[in-house]
């Protein structure tokens, strides 16, 4: 078990996120975007939002003036799932936090906390996504293994969703190649392991130094609207997202789009974007990029330590009222 003391204002900050009033919760992104600072959240348990002029903004006031009225009740809700995350050995790093991940403040829908177990590194902010289809091909799987293999011995931190397919392809290929990845989760972080086949798995990324991610409360099961959520933190979370094989229904063609929205590099292999339309389609619209050796993508990667720098700017812009 492990020791995570929640700060006053992590509390605070977790309760606004809690907060119901009616069946309406107040936009998390929102929150996170406008918590940046103790300032800031201080501005936020006063009624006050540094946004204006927004539909969102419009909509969510009213939510948070009502709801800052009496939070206690959400501050104990809190407690509860806490201890939850506790139990299960997790910590919590929030956007009020420096070692919250940099790659993923730097996206306008950031979560405004994550739970994890392992540990953080600022190595992940050279981090690049490998995902695809669940339901992929023995060709798509030996590809998302040799690409993670590739990335790897670049000393890339290899990013996925902990899902069948060619998110476990690349997880395991990692491992064995003695490398560092991050499965973003799809349930809370105190909930049982899904799917559970890659329960397994989660267990060796953590005894080989990775860690696991999940922006959802501790306790909560999958659901059909979970998995594009966590599509989006494991987009935030990197450099860019390489989609191995994916159909226009798959989530990883939503990373995709969601990656471009970020202003993320887009890598698409070159079988994908000869045989999915989709893919064809965003090259052509120069959305993404077709790859054809992994050389397309590490000339195209900064430096963790260029990506803190952004990162850091941004708080320091936060800071200043900016």
């Amino acid at each position: 078990m492990t020791d995570l003391t929640l700060t006053d204002q992590h509390r605070d900050l977790l309760a606004l996120c809690a907060a119901r009033v009616g069946e309406h919760l107040i936009d998390w992104n929102l929150i996170a975007r406008n918590a940046q600072t103790p300032d800031d959240l201080a501005a936020l348990l006063d009624g006050r939002l540094r946004e204006d002029g927004t539909t969102t903004v419009q909509r969510n006031r009213p939510l948070l003036q009502e709801a800052i009225k009496d939070l206690d009740p959400f501050r104990d809700w809190v407690d509860k799932e806490v201890e939850a995350a506790r139990k299960a050995g997790a910590q919590l790093v929030t956007v009020l936090d420096p070692d919250y991940p940099a790659n993923l403040r730097l996206v306008p829908n950031l979560p405004p906390f994550l739970f994890y177990r392992g540990q953080l590194s600022d190595r992940d902010a050279r981090s690049i996504a490998v995902v695809g289809t669940r339901q992929a091909s023995e060709d798509g799987l030996r590809r998302a293994a040799r690409m993670a293999r590739e990335l790897v011995e670049h000393d890339v931190v290899i990013i996925s969703g902990l899902a069948k397919g060619i998110d476990r392809a690349a997880h395991d290929a990692t491992l064995r190649a003695g490398g560092r990845t991050v499965a973003v989760m799809g349930t809370g972080i105190a909930a049982p392991v899904y799917p559970a086949e890659n329960r397994p798995l989660a267990d060796a990324i953590l005894e080989h130094g990775g860690a696991l991610l999940s922006q959802f409360w501790p306790t909560s099961p999958p659901a059909r609207w979970t998995f594009p959520k966590r599509n989006v933190v494991t987009s935030g979370t990197t450099l860019g997202s390489v989609v191995i094989e994916a159909s226009s229904t798959s989530g990883a063609k939503m990373q995709a789009r969601i990656a471009a929205e970020h202003g993320k590099k887009v890598f698409l292999i070159r079988s994908l974007a000869t045989s999915e339309p989709w893919a064809e389609k965003m090259i052509k619209e120069g959305r993404a990029i077709q790859v054809s050796h992994t050389s397309d993508i590490l000339d195209r990667l900064g430096t963790a330590e260029s990506v803190q720098r952004a990162s850091e700017q941004r708080q320091q812009l936060a800071l200043a009222g900016l």
